[in-house]
C-alpha cells in the first residue's frame, strides 16, 4: 500500500511539473489577449438568515446573498464594482479585493482611512482594478468588525485564455470557511473596545460556504455513543443551513480551492480515506506535495488535489475543525459523495464512519511541520540575497490608558480621518504623525514574560520605503498579557507578495538566524502566520506605490490596534478619482480637481 501511495504521489507530481512546463511554453509563445470588463453592482446591507440553523437578523450580505457572489475573471481582465451601501444601521463600508495587487489602483485596494474614504449609507463607490494573476483569492468588508458579521465572497482569477494550469483536473470546487458568533458584531465592537475589557469568546459555528450547524452534529449517529450533541435532521437538502455537498464521479482529479476569511479560527481541513496534494497558496504555484490535512489560517488560501480513488459506494467526510486554540467550537461538516453511492430520502448522505478527528489544539509542531512543506514551484521568481530596509516588529499585548490593546512595538494603531494616500500624496502634515516609527525593540525584551510597557501608546505614524528597495520584516511573537500563552497571529500584506524566508522559535537572532533563511525555493505568499513565542521573516520588493496596510488578520486584534502602514512611491500615483478621498483634509483639495488626480 505504501508503495502504491508513492507511485500515485510521483505520478501526480509528474503531471505537475510536465503542466508548469506547458505554462512556459505558453507564456513565451503568448496566450490570448482577449480580455473584458466585467461588470457587477453591489449592494450591501443587513438581512435576516440561518448560517447555522439560528436565525440571525444582523447577517451582512450583498444583493441579498451571503456569502456574497463569488467574482470569477481572467487574467487581464478590468473588474468594475459598483457598490452601494444601503446597510440599515448608519455604518459606513468598504470591501478589500484580498490578494489583489492593485498595481497602478491603489484607492481600489478598499481599506478605510488608508486607500479611500469609507463609503457612507447612501453612497455607491466604484471600484475599477485590473486582475493580473491566477489564484484563488477572496474579498471582505475591511470597515469595523464587518468581516465577521457576513461581508464577504469568493474572487477567483484564472489563467488568460489559451493557458493552461501546470497541473491536471477534471473539475473545480470553491470552499470559503469562516466562523460565526451570534452577537452582532456592532455588540463585538462594544465588548472590545470596553473599559474594562471584555472578550468576544470562540465562535458558535463555523461556516462552509457561509453554512454550518450549531447544536447539533450531522455526525452524531456514527460516533458511537460518544456524540456530544444530537444528530442534525434537515427537512431537505435546500435547506438554508443544510451542507453544500460535493458531488463527484469515481477515478477523476478534482481540484478543491479553500480560502479562510475567518475572523479568530485557524483551521484543520481534512477529507476521510482521501490524500491531498497542495498545489497553490494565495495564488502562488508550490512545489506540489501530498498530506492528509492542511492548516489554514485566516486570510490563507491553497488549491489542493484529489483523487476520488475510494470505495464509490461510499460517501466520505469534509471536516473542519478549530487549531491554534483551545476549541470552544465544534467541528463543521460537509460531505465528498461519490455519485454512485446511496442518497437518503432528506438527500443528506451520511457516511457510516466518524469525521476525521482535529489534530490537538496545540500541537503547534505539526503546524510547523505543515507550513515548512510550502516551497516555491520551481521556475518561480527568487528573493533578493539581500535586503535594503529591515524591521523588526515586536508583537504585545498592552494596557494604554485602561484599555486592552494590541500593539507594534509599542504603538497601537488607530487610523487617521484623512486617507494616508491622499494625505502624503498632497503632503498634509497635519493628517497624521509624521515621526519616524520604531523599527525595532529592545534586545532586552523578555518574550515569555507578561509586558512591561510603560512607553505603550496610540499612534498611526508610517513606514516609508524607497521605491524598488528590498525590505525585510522580522514579525516577534510574545507573551499576551497576562498569563502564560501566545496567540498565533496569521499577517497579512496588502499590494505584495512577500517571500517567507523562514520561521524560529524564541526570539531572534541578528546576525545568526539570517543562517537559517531560504533563499533557494521560498515560498510567496500574501499572508504567513507567526508561531507563539516565534519568529517569521519576511521580503518583499517595495515597487507597488501606494499607501499599504500590514496587519494581523485576526479581527479582533486588527481592531485593537494589530497593524502599521507602510508607503512607497505616493507621488508616482496618477488618476486618483475624487470620490475615493473626498473626506477628512483631502476633501477640499480634491473636489479642485475636474475629475481625477493627475
Amino acid at each position: 500500500m505504501r508503495l502504491k501511495g508513492a507511485m500515485r504521489t510521483i505520478r501526480v507530481c509528474w503531471s505537475i511539473w510536465l503542466g508548469y512546463l506547458i505554462v512556459l511554453l505558453s507564456l513565451l509563445i503568448g496566450g490570448s489577449s482577449s480580455v473584458r470588463v466585467r461588470e457587477y453592482k453591489f449592494e450591501v446591507g443587513y438581512m435576516k438568515k440561518k448560517p447555522d440553523c439560528i436565525e440571525n437578523s444582523y447577517v451582512m450580505g450583498i444583493n441579498g446573498h451571503f456569502p456574497g457572489p463569488t467574482i470569477r475573471a481572467h487574467v487581464g481582465d478590468t473588474l468594475h464594482i459598483s457598490l452601494f451601501n444601503n446597510i440599515s444601521t448608519n455604518e459606513p463600508t468598504s470591501i478589500h479585493w484580498h490578494g489583489i495587487s492593485q498595481y497602478g489602483t491603489p484607492w481600489a485596494d478598499g481599506t478605510a482611512s488608508i486607500s479611500q474614504c469609507a463609503i457612507n449609507p447612501g453612497e455607491t463607490f466604484h471600484y475599477r482594478f485590473t486582475v493580473d494573476k491566477a489564484g484563488t483569492y477572496f474579498y471582505h468588508g475591511h470597515y469595523g468588525l464587518q468581516r465577521s458579521a457576513g461581508l464577504y465572497g469568493s474572487l477567483i482569477v484564472d489563467l488568460a485564455l489559451g493557458q493552461k494550469e501546470p497541473f491536471h483536473y477534471h473539475s473545480e470546487f470553491n470552499l470559503l470557511l469562516s466562523d460565526w458568533w451570534h452577537n452582532t458584531s456592532l455588540h463585538q465592537e462594544l465588548s472590545l473596545s470596553s473599559k474594562p475589557f471584555q472578550w468576544i469568546g470562540e465562535p458558535q459555528s463555523l461556516l462552509i460556504n457561509g453554512r454550518g450547524q450549531y447544536n447539533c452534529s450531522m455526525a452524531a449517529n456514527t460516533m458511537n455513543n460518544n456524540a456530544t450533541l444530537p444528530q442534525c435532521k434537515f427537512r431537505t437538502s435546500d435547506e438554508e443551513c443544510a451542507p453544500q455537498i460535493l458531488h463527484v464521479h469515481p477515478n477523476k482529479t478534482y481540484r478543491i480551492r479553500i480560502a479562510s476569511t475567518t475572523s479568530l479560527s485557524s483551521l484543520n481541513f481534512a477529507i476521510s480515506n482521501h490524500k491531498m496534494v497542495v498545489v497553490e497558496a494565495d495564488g502562488n504555484y508550490v512545489d506540489p506535495f501530498e498530506v492528509d490535512d492542511i492548516d489554514i489560517y485566516s486570510g490563507e488560501s491553497y488549491s489542493i488535489l484529489i483523487t476520488t480513488n475510494q470505495n464509490p459506494n461510499n460517501n466520505y467526510w469534509i471536516s473542519i475543525g478549530v487549531r491554534g486554540r483551545k476549541p470552544n467550537t465544534p467541528q463543521a461538516l460537509t460531505i465528498l459523495n461519490y455519485k454512485k453511492a446511496s442518497i437518503s430520502s432528506s438527500n443528506i448522505i451520511i457516511p457510516n464512519s466518524p469525521p476525521p478527528i482535529t489534530p490537538q489544539w496545540n500541537d503547534f509542531n505539526r503546524s510547523k511541520a505543515f507550513t515548512n512543506k510550502i516551497h516555491a514551484l520551481m521556475g518561480s521568481p527568487k528573493p533578493p540575497t539581500h535586503y535594503d530596509h529591515r524591521l523588526l516588529l515586536l508583537n504585545t499585548q498592552n494596557l494604554i490608558d485602561g484599555y486592552t490593546k494590541w500593539a507594534i512595538n509599542n504603538i497601537s494603531l488607530v487610523l487617521p480621518q484623512t486617507p494616508y494616500l491622499g494625505s502624503i500624496k498632497f503632503k498634509i502634515n497635519a493628517a497624521f504623525d509624521r515621526r519616524h516609527p520604531s523599527e525595532n525593540f529592545s534586545n532586552g525584551y523578555d518574550i515569555f514574560s507578561p509586558p512591561i510597557n510603560p512607553n505603550a501608546n496610540f499612534g498611526n505614524r508610517v513606514y516609508m520605503f524607497n521605491m524598488n528597495q528590498v525590505v525585510d520584516v522580522i514579525l516577534q511573537n510574545a507573551n499576551v498579557l497576562s498569563g502564560k500563552n501566545s496567540d498565533i497571529h496569521p499577517w497579512h500584506l496588502h499590494g505584495h507578495d512577500f517571500w517567507v524566508l523562514g520561521y524560529g522559535d524564541g526570539k531572534f537572532k541578528q546576525g545568526y538566524d539570517e543562517k537559517k533563511f531560504n533563499l533557494k525555493n521560498p515560498p510567496l505568499k500574501n499572508t504567513a502566520a507567526v508561531f507563539p513565542y516565534g519568529w517569521t521573516a519576511l521580503r518583499f520588493r517595495a515597487n507597488n506605490p501606494g499607501v499599504w496596510f500590514f496587519h494581523c488578520h485576526i479581527e479582533a486584534h486588527l481592531h485593537m490596534g494589530m497593524g502599521v502602514i507602510f508607503a512607497e512611491g505616493v507621488q508616482l500615483v496618477k488618476g486618483i478619482p475624487k470620490q475615493a478621498l473626498a473626506c477628512g483634509l483631502t476633501k477640499k483639495i480634491i473636489m479642485s480637481f475636474n475629475t481625477t488626480n493627475n
